[in-house]
């Protein structure tokens, strides 16, 4: 299968909720306020008991407590709350994509800690709109899950690949594109803001990622989570590469930090998205 025909099953097979399309109309719409988002909002218990409590979590560190989503609004902003809501949206799809060739709670948690990762960093270099990371950093990897489930034999060969490549380059000698690329690509189809949806696309585009810091962050995340996945040290790669200390500066300490938050809360947030 193409890529195309990857991005055309996902798109069919899930479609973001129409709250998500509802409030991008309200954010884009310069006559709407905090009060038309929030109104649309808390019409759903649900997910106003869910977006509170990943207010109220690590991911912001309020030293208040958000009583309401009309406080979120005004505390966070229209835009992190929608990432909020993209973010609770993304488990289920993952799960509407479930493959038995992977442990679907390992996956997610990978998918939440990249975005940890991302965000700290982003934050860190005063990145604006942080939020959009911790979703990134979830929705990176998605399209594995589809590969996965349209494709099993091709994936299985994929995972049987003992090459010494990185899981990317491995990605486009079995499949002609990276699982980021179609991963963006399929947000795309989702009417995802290109903010959310472009840095996915060429996150693993060499001319890119030293050029754009967004990427950058993204970059060194995935790499991040790569290390973390690897028992042995001798398999595990540098984070900063030359040329992405070009475009960012990053200390190794703050990596390091980065690393044991994220190992800290990931298990907490995840589960807070998935209840």
């Amino acid at each position: 299968m193409s890529l195309t025909k990857y991005v055309s099953y996902a798109s069919q097979s899930f479609t973001l909720p129409d709250i998500c399309l509802r409030i991008r109309d309200i954010l884009d719409d310069h006559r709407s306020d905090a009060d038309d988002i929030a109104r649309l909002i808390s019409v759903d218990p649900s997910l106003t008991a869910k977006i509170l409590r990943l207010a109220n979590s690590a991911l912001f560190r309020f030293p208040s407590q958000i009583g309401s989503i009309s406080k979120a609004v005004n505390v966070i902003g229209g835009e992190a709350l929608y990432n909020l809501v993209v973010a609770e949206t993304a488990n289920t799809a993952f799960t509407q994509f479930n493959s038995p060739l992977i442990n679907p709670d390992q996956h997610w948690r990978n998918s939440v800690f990249c975005g940890m990762v991302a965000k700290y960093l982003a934050k860190h270099c005063r990145i604006r709109g942080i939020e959009r990371f911790f979703v990134m950093g979830i929705l990176q990897n998605l399209s594995e899950l589809v590969v996965a489930k349209c494709s099993p034999e091709k994936y299985e060969a994929y995972l049987n690949d003992d090459s010494d490549l990185l899981p990317w380059v491995k990605q486009l000698s079995h499949f002609k594109f990276t699982f980021a690329h179609c991963s963006g690509t399929i947000m795309e189809s989702w009417r995802l803001p290109l903010s959310l949806y472009f840095p996915v696309v060429h996150l693993h585009n060499d001319k890119q990622k030293v050029v754009d810091a967004e990427i950058a962050v993204l970059a060194i995340a995935v790499r991040t989570l790569f290390n973390e996945q690897q028992e042995d040290d001798n398999n595990k790669i540098e984070l900063i590469s030359p040329e992405l200390e070009k475009i960012i500066k990053i200390e190794k300490e703050t990596i390091n930090d980065a690393i044991h938050y994220s190992r800290r809360e990931t298990d907490m947030i995840a589960s807070l998205v998935r209840q």
